[in-house]
């Protein structure tokens, strides 16, 4: 092995633990909710020092894994805590503050993966695949159109389009145990077609912003294409740059 691969494996000590404490998530013994142990009590369990953990611990934390509260102690985060709502939803009224939009599910059906789906998923082109086509609504007013797509072998016994809840992650966590941890999106614009039209009530060429997203869950294997069109004239697309 050279040097120079040497250098590009090496990872910090804090960042193996990171990874060890990742794993009680993806296996499901921490469950979300869940109060895990102490600091002290993990670095006894894990033969490492207490600050190693908290590095661990902080990472976990700024990621949204976990959340600690005051007094309290540290939990693993839930899909519908605020913090997670809006680490995946970067649409923000010009006037007044973020608001998580409701949606309504207009049809659910499997099919066979395309080949830019099979690529996004990480899947052969024919294999099935779950697609959701929902509107959402901001203040009343119905902003966006998207459609889902999620690889059907993961996500068994999908519900019924009318049962599907506006909270699709709380329920790819609680029904399936697949925690969306993060997100790569590609930001693009388009003019509205006529099925945007149809959707957003808008007239057919209407500017719009195209959201292409790729979910991965705590593993980083890629679990949903999302495809969003949102009409600007009173949202804007907002995030900080650190």
């Amino acid at each position: 092995m050279t040097d120079e691969n040497k250098v590009m494996e090496y990872k910090p000590l804090y960042a193996h633990i990171r990874d060890e404490l990742v794993r009680h998530l993806v296996d499901g013994s921490w469950a979300p909710g869940m109060l895990i142990p102490s600091e002290m009590e993990l670095a006894r369990r894990m033969k490492v020092s207490q600050g190693t953990v908290r590095k661990a611990l902080d990472t976990m934390t700024a990621d949204n894994l976990l959340v600690r509260k005051q007094g309290k102690g540290t939990f693993v985060a839930e899909p519908e805590d605020s913090r997670i709502l809006f680490q995946f939803f970067r649409l923000v009224p010009d006037d007044g503050p973020s608001v998580f939009p409701q949606s309504t599910v207009i049809d659910s059906e499997t099919g066979a993966a395309s080949a830019e789906e099979a690529s996004a998923l990480e899947l052969t082109a024919g294999d099935p695949v779950r697609r959701i086509l929902r509107i959402r609504r901001l203040a009343e007013r119905c902003v966006l159109s998207e459609t889902l797509c999620l690889p059907a072998g993961r996500f068994c016994d999908f519900p019924a389009h009318d049962q599907i809840p506006n909270n699709i992650y709380q329920l790819f966590s609680t029904r399936w145990g697949i925690t969306i941890a993060q997100a790569e999106e590609r930001l693009k614009a388009i003019p509205a077609g006529e099925e945007d039209a149809r959707l957003l009530s808008c007239p057919v060429g209407t500017p719009l912003l195209r959201i292409h997203r790729i979910a991965r869950d705590l593993e980083g294997k890629a679990v949903e294409l999302r495809v969003s069109h949102c009409l600007t004239e009173s949202i804007h697309y907002a995030v900080n740059l650190r």
